[in-house]
């Protein structure tokens, strides 16, 4: 019983399931995306220089949205609207996670059967979200440059230090 101080057996496995993206993406343009901290969120490239990347995300519910590069500049198209990075973020996380849970993170009521991205954008857009602050611009990037880091580890079958804490899955209590 939850509460009693008894875990149950779900209570006590630390891993997670690892649910397949509902179709290939391509990461060049938008190489990492997360339903977070109670937002989409995300790094998308940018198309005019190869240096530079935004962090975009879009909190659930309220759909406030904020975009700025890596260096926490501001966007220049994310003024009182999503910009072309948030909308292209959107996109690929219907293409990773699948539409309608996408919608149903960020609390999107669609009327369509089966929606997609750009139903998803229409809907958030037309509700005039306000902009919001950049803070956890830095958290984001940090989650993706982690990421990064473990693109570059040689494969192997050993552990990764810092990924020892799960225990595995056949442990006995």
């Amino acid at each position: 019983m939850p509460g009693d101080g008894a875990l149950s057996v779900w209570e006590k496995s630390s891993t997670v399931r690892v649910v397949p993206s509902a179709r290939p993406r391509k990461l060049a343009k938008v190489p990492f995306v997360e339903l977070a901290d109670g937002r989409l969120q995300g790094v998308v490239s940018s198309g005019s220089d190869i240096g530079r990347v935004y962090v975009s995300s879009v909190e659930a519910g309220t759909y406030a949205f904020a975009c700025s590069t890596n260096n926490n500049r501001p966007c220049g198209g994310a003024r009182g609207m999503f910009c072309n990075h948030i909308r292209a973020l959107v996109g690929e996380a219907v293409l990773q996670y699948g539409a309608e849970r996408v919608a149903r993170y960020l609390k999107v009521e669609v009327d369509a059967a089966e929606p997609d991205a750009q139903t998803l954008t229409d809907v958030m857009a037309a509700t005039r979200p306000a902009a919001a602050g950049s803070s956890a611009a830095a958290r984001v990037f940090s989650r993706f440059l982690r990421q990064l880091a473990y693109l570059e580890l040689a494969p192997s079958t050993a552990p990764v230090p810092e990924m020892q804490w799960f225990p595995t899955t056949r442990a006995v209590a």
